[in-house]
């Protein structure tokens, strides 16, 4: 059967639990209103900071109490990422999905680690890396026998503090034969260009969305937040709450195109 079209989306990281509950809880509702498959997604710790100074998280033990807490209490799907081998049991337990971080995608250990566990795991494509060096990762991950393995593409390295998005990579990425999850608010970031800590253009999120989907992406990550201004992580390419509902009717529209033209 057919997956339905998969929407990733929570907090850049975890600040404090009633606003990640609040996220989830909202987001839930609003994705399921549109039939598509929703997974909260929140870290609990942000290893690949540009500064010593900035805001990481609660860590793993309390980050991943407040994870199992919200899967429980909002009936949500959940994702996190894992930096270090040694994380992936302890997140293996809590979450449905185990996110491998751009920066460390070729980290073959943590692929295989993470991999081994069963689960299903998403590798967000490296802002380094082509569409078909992905193959090698792939290969890595589905080695062990995941329950699945998704790609993310978010943008490539477009000299600096910059990156642009190549559309190609959603349809090559789809030939390896899995789902393929685009990165709405990474690819949009401006890495290290707000003085110790990056920034970003989220007025173009809704667009490289449009375009996403037109091409034939199986899913939309987007990181939310009730005020992207205050958030303490990511929040100049955050998309503001309120904003999400008018996406995921432009979602729900563009797909009937993709589906009756048969863009896959």
């Amino acid at each position: 059967m057919e997956k339905k079209f998969l929407i990733i989306a929570g907090p850049c990281v975890l600040e404090d639990f009633d606003t990640a509950f609040y996220i989830a809880q909202v987001l839930k509702d609003l994705v399921q209103k549109y039939d598509f498959d929703y997974v909260f997604k929140a870290s609990f710790d942000k290893a690949n900071r540009t500064s010593l100074f900035s805001y990481r998280g609660p860590g793993l033990e309390k980050g991943l109490s407040w994870l199992e807490e919200i899967k429980g209490k909002a009936k949500v799907k959940i994702t996190t990422d894992v930096h270090e081998t040694w994380q992936v049991k302890p997140v293996s337990e809590v979450v449905d999905i185990i996110q491998i971080p751009a920066f460390l995608c070729r980290q073959t250990d943590l692929v295989v680690t993470a991999s081994q566990t069963g689960k299903t795991i998403n590798i967000k494509k490296g802002q380094f890396m082509s569409p078909w060096d992905m193959k090698y990762v792939l290969q890595k991950a589905q080695a062990f026998n995941p329950q699945e393995v998704l790609l993310t593409e978010r943008g490539y390295s477009f000299g600096y503090r910059n990156l642009v998005v190549d559309f190609r990579s959603i349809p090559i990425m789809k030939n390896f034969g899995v789902r393929v999850i685009f990165d709405a608010t990474h690819s949009v970031q401006l890495p290290g260009a707000g003085e110790g800590k990056s920034g970003g253009e989220r007025e173009f999120v809704p667009y490289l969305i449009r375009a996403a989907v037109a091409v034939g992406a199986d899913g939309i990550f987007m990181e939310v937040h009730p005020e992207p201004d205050k958030a303490l992580c990511d929040g100049p390419n955050s998309l503001p709450l309120a904003e999400v509902e008018n996406i995921l009717k432009q979602i729900k529209d563009l797909r009937s195109v993709v589906e009756k033209y048969g863009i896959s």
